[in-house]
């Protein structure tokens, strides 16, 4: 606390208070006033936004601004910093596609990126599509991304102007660079073209930003005319559609957090009916993926926990056709799976280490991909084309650069295609990387993964920021992350917990983390900041602990539970009203998100569950540590009330003095700023407050 002197009065929220009662028990809620009653417009259209609740808002903005006030140099030191690491005029390797090459590059002082392609046989280089060009005179602009047609001949490309995920589609003729007529509103972005080019299909996005319908749009047509392929009735499933690597079948895909539903129909007709693979059972997942002649489904079916792969007639997909490829292996959890003319790759995590694992699909044989680094990170990016034996994949750690290969399946050659360069200059040796096991609790040992410089004294001095997720069956990769440099270099130790709640150890890892046993995510990111501190690492008051969205309520959980554990506390978009945003079934990710949490609607017991670590809810007088809200007004998955209403209760109840700070981008929502400069003035703020508090401001 001592880091913050002479700050004014914080604002104090008014109190209007409002009554709630289910299963038998009755709360007030002080604060519901700060949710719009005309938040779907405003998602739309932000100037909407009820007078008084902005006058609120702007109030914080302008106490975060004096609070932080005298770290403006250091926040410029540290963006110059972060901006000097990455290499401004960088260019991916293009990626091959039929006659064409396709890649993505940034121009030096540019926010957006720029689209193009080249022709493989050689020629000019052609943009596609200019971001910064078509983001000029915006305040937001974030890309959608972009996608060929199978001729070549044109691309839809996406855009959201305002931060709240309503995408628009446009439809660009390569030939000639123009946009044509055809302009497709509330879309979740993104389509799947058919076979011809001469149209493609799209996911709509209703009022309450529920991906509920998929329409087939033809080229020159009004959207009004768009036919209907499919609507979702169900509010707790989305819905997305994909084409697949030959252009041979659209996919449509159902799901919520534990169950899915694939539909299938031929790309080349766009009057077919959609064909079922397998009807929705609870809790079981699986995705398509076309071989040829056959489906290859990435399943959990029948008890297999950590993902089995099967395969299945093209003309005969229903699960009574499934028959097994690859078994399932308890605690051998597969990601992702993807197949080729002769092979099938897919993506696993076995002792918390990803590898790729390839099989001839004549033969049967099998070869991995792996690293011999403590921790370390894998993406695999495949191909664009499936009569290839070269599939891409990316490889980096804590300490090295990603690394982008081409590996060549059949002669098992890799070859370094880029590594990321760090203008400012980087040498990893300077750096030491290690995997540590936390002891929780209930006797589980949870991951920690530590980036500190080679020197950084462990006797308990050295600052920490600790990060951590935990929720949907996310893994935190431990991978190269230029901006934490900013704080190893002035003598952080870096830490990533992997907390019960992903899937870093397995699929058995996240079910122990979710519903009924959230409260053991909590507790595993407390026992691994007490085990830093044990370790002399760090000192409890030294620690800075981060999470974003689900982490941001990991935040907010921590904060009533341990508060003497931690130095401060930075809560990024924080779903911290757990219990109101799980009550409220309209608002746009309430249904899906039903089997993550419960429903507190339907069961008491869940009820009793979310209310008895809902952040919010559980805010209680004792004393808090200095703690940082950041969140974005029109952010449709966190809404920008959360965090207002949390700050405003934490301010009510801390006993201890330590200033709550709310920092609330007015012009974004969930993922930030859109620009990658812009964005990374928002981490120099975050990692400015977490200098400031550890005394290194």
């Amino acid at each position: 606390m001592s880091a913050f002197k002479n700050l004014p009065a914080a604002p104090v929220a008014e109190k209007r208070p409002s009554t709630d009662t289910r299963h038998g028990i009755t709360r007030t809620d002080d604060y519901a006033w700060m949710r719009d009653d005309n938040w779907q417009a405003m998602f739309k259209d932000p100037s909407v936004l009820d007078p008084a609740i902005r006058a609120h808002l702007e109030s914080e903005n302008a106490f975060q601004k004096t609070a932080m006030a005298d770290t403006e140099e250091l926040q410029k030191t540290l963006f110059a910093e972060m901006r000097g690491r990455i290499k401004e005029d960088d260019s991916s390797v293009p990626a091959p596609d039929g006659p064409w090459l396709y890649g993505v590059r940034f121009v030096t002082g540019g926010e957006q990126p720029k689209y193009f392609r080249t022709p493989r046989e050689g020629g000019d280089e052609v943009i596609t599509l200019d971001g910064d060009l078509e983001a000029k005179g915006k305040d937001y602009f974030r890309l959608a991304g972009t996608g060929q047609s199978p001729d070549h001949a044109s691309m839809i490309w996406g855009y959201d102007d305002k931060g709240s995920e309503f995408f628009t589609l446009k439809v660009r003729d390569l030939s000639t660079g123009q946009d044509l007529d055809d302009l497709i509103e509330n879309t979740g972005g993104g389509g799947a073209w058919s076979a011809d080019g001469k149209g493609f299909f799209y996911t709509a996005v209703d009022d309450n930003h529920r991906p509920s319908k998929i329409f087939h749009h033809r080229i020159g047509t009004p959207q009004s005319e768009d036919r209907l392929i499919r609507e979702e009735t169900d509010s707790g499933f989305f819905m997305s559609v994909g084409g697949s690597r030959l252009d041979d079948f659209i996919f449509v895909t159902i799901n919520d957090h534990e169950t899915s539903e694939c539909w299938v129909m031929p790309a080349d007709d766009e009057n077919a009916s959609l064909r079922l693979v397998a009807a929705r059972e609870t809790g079981m997942e699986y995705s398509l993926e076309e071989g040829g002649d056959v489906f290859f489904v990435l399943t959990n079916a029948d008890g297999a926990k950590d993902f089995k792969i099967m395969q299945t007639p093209v003309g005969a997909p229903e699960k009574a056709n499934w028959e097994e490829v690859v078994a399932h292996k308890p605690g051998r959890l597969i990601l992702s799976a993807s197949a080729y003319r002769n092979h099938l790759v897919w993506m696993e995590r076995e002792n918390g280490l990803p590898r790729i694992v390839i099989r001839d699909r004549k033969t049967g044989e099998e070869h991995a991909i792996s690293f011999d680094e403590e921790a370390y990170s894998l993406g695999f990016q495949g191909s664009m084309e499936y009569d290839t034996d070269v599939v891409r994949f990316s490889y980096s750690s804590m300490t090295t650069p990603s690394e982008l290969y081409d590996y060549n399946m059949t002669t098992r050659e890799r070859t370094l295609l880029k590594r990321d360069e760090v203008p400012s200059g980087h040498t990893p040796s300077d750096y030491i990387t290690r995997r540590v096991m936390a002891p929780a609790h209930d006797g589980e040992l949870v991951p920690v993964t530590l980036l500190y410089r080679s020197g950084t004294p462990l006797d308990g001095t050295a600052p920490c920021l600790l990060y951590g997720y935990g929720s949907y069956g996310i893994t935190i990769p431990a991978g190269f992350n230029t901006n934490c440099l900013s704080l190893v270099d002035r003598g952080f130790v870096y830490a990533i917990a992997h907390i019960r709640g992903g899937k870093e150890k397995g699929f058995g890892w996240y079910e122990a983390g979710k519903r009924e046993r959230k409260t053991n995510t909590f507790h595993d990111f407390i026992a691994a900041a007490r085990y830093l501190d044990q370790q002399n690492f760090t000192s409890h008051d030294r620690i800075v602990a981060q999470g974003g969205s689900a982490g941001g309520m990991l935040m907010g959980a921590v904060a009533n539970m341990a508060p003497d554990a931690f130095g401060a506390i930075i809560a990024a978009v924080p779903f911290v009203d757990v219990l109101n945003t799980m009550l409220d079934d309209t608002l746009p990710l309430t249904p899906p998100e039903w089997p993550e949490w419960g429903n507190p609607i339907a069961s008491a017991e869940d009820y009793s569950n979310i209310a008895g670590y809902s952040p919010y809810d559980n805010v209680t007088a004792q004393a808090y540590p200095p703690i940082l809200a950041v969140a974005g007004l029109t952010d449709p998955r966190v809404t920008y009330w959360e965090p207002a209403k949390w700050v405003a209760r934490l301010r009510e109840f801390s006993t201890g003095g330590a200033p709550v700070l709310f920092k609330l981008n007015m012009a974004a929502g969930h993922a930030g700023a859109s620009g990658r400069f812009q964005r990374l003035e928002e981490v120099a703020f975050e990692y400015a407050f977490a200098l400031k508090v550890v005394g290194k401001a």
